[in-house]
């Protein structure tokens, strides 16, 4: 089986907050978001129009403000909202969002994995 055409933004920094005590909240933290975005059209038919793929910058950018635009208790919540976001503005075919927060002492850090297709 051929593996799809696949855009990937690894490991984008977003400041937001986020924490499940309130004090863990009060202070922005970084987080490292990677996605794996495959597009409803493979990459054969693109003619070298940006407007036929995911603009890649226009989705990092998004990120980044919408993690900052309010605070959350659980980077699973976040998982999901990106997700769903994403899929309502860009054409993609599936989506796997990896978030990693470094809270934890003794670990390089916590992650969750979402994946979502259409």
């Amino acid at each position: 089986m051929q593996t799809p055409d696949t855009i990937e933004i690894r490991r984008l920094r977003v400041s937001t907050h986020i924490g499940v005590p309130d004090a863990e909240r009060a202070e922005a933290q970084t987080l490292w978001i990677t996605l794996r975005m495959i597009p409803a059209q493979g990459f054969d038919g693109l003619a070298d129009d940006i407007s036929r793929t995911i603009d890649y910058h226009a989705v990092a950018m998004e990120i980044q403000a919408f993690a900052a635009a309010k605070p959350r208790n659980l980077i699973e919540t976040l998982a999901v909202e990106i997700a769903d976001k994403l899929f309502l503005k860009h054409p993609l075919k599936s989506i796997a969002i990896t978030i990693e927060k470094h809270i934890l002492p003794d670990t390089e850090c916590v992650a969750v994995h979402l994946e979502r297709s259409r």
